[in-house]
């Protein structure tokens, strides 16, 4: 593989310079505020998986500002790994502590969606205008499954994850939309992917967080 091949596939984009997206680059900054507001939310408090996933979630904006910086094979791996870490580690935590699978039920669960996306994300492929981004569209799908799955046990969390599955697919499409309205759009959508997702996935914690907290009053532990 050639690690510093460049890649150029956002709108913004005109040249291999550093500063070549200055609005994708800058707006990575919502996800370092995302994990910022959430760690004075979680850091007192006894989820270490929580804390982990906003450790992930930092990390996911300094990846994507690599890669909208240098641009190039190594830095989307920077881009990609954390954001795919991210996703494991939730739906394990989810598994486990929502729903109430033992530690290794949960860790079969969570290699599951590696298949499931595999199968999934070709069918999105098949939806007109959505390109490179149908890799990401198994994700919303698969929330708003668990959503409908716990709406009965806990309607608080289903409502929490519906809304978190709307905000991603808003801003899948407005990743999508970004080559496809350069001309009349030079600047492109592709910041309002970085602005949504760090929304989302904030969000995300804390409807994990504010879960945990109902379980742990209806066990009688206390927050």
């Amino acid at each position: 593989m050639d690690w510093i091949r460049e890649i150029d596939g956002y709108c913004e984009r005109l040249s291999a310079d550093y500063w070549a997206e200055p609005i994708n680059a800058i707006t990575n900054a919502a996800f370092l505020i995302a994990a910022w507001i959430m760690w004075r939310r979680v850091r007192d408090q006894d989820m270490p998986l929580a804390k982990g996933l906003v450790v992930i979630l930092a990390m996911i904006g300094i990846g994507s500002y690599l890669f909208h910086t240098h641009a190039r094979v190594w830095a989307a791996l920077a881009d990609v790994v954390p954001i795919l870490l991210f996703i494991l580690v939730y739906i394990y935590a989810v598994n486990r502590d929502i729903c109430r699978m033992s530690s290794g039920l949960a860790f079969v669960g969570m290699i599951l969606f590696l298949p499931y996306a595999a199968a999934v994300a070709p069918l999105f492929q098949r939806v007109p205008g959505i390109g490179g981004s149908a890799a990401y569209a198994p994700v919303p799908l698969l929330i708003l499954i668990y959503a409908f799955l716990l709406r009965g046990n806990d309607p608080n969390l289903a409502r929490g994850m519906t809304l978190g599955a709307l905000i991603l697919i808003l801003s899948i499409t407005f990743r999508a939309l970004d080559l496809q309205i350069c001309k009349q759009w030079p600047m492109g959508t592709h910041f309002m992917w970085h602005v949504l997702n760090a929304i989302m996935l904030g969000w995300m914690i804390e409807v994990y967080r504010t879960a945990l907290i109902r379980g742990r009053f209806d066990d009688g532990l206390g927050p």
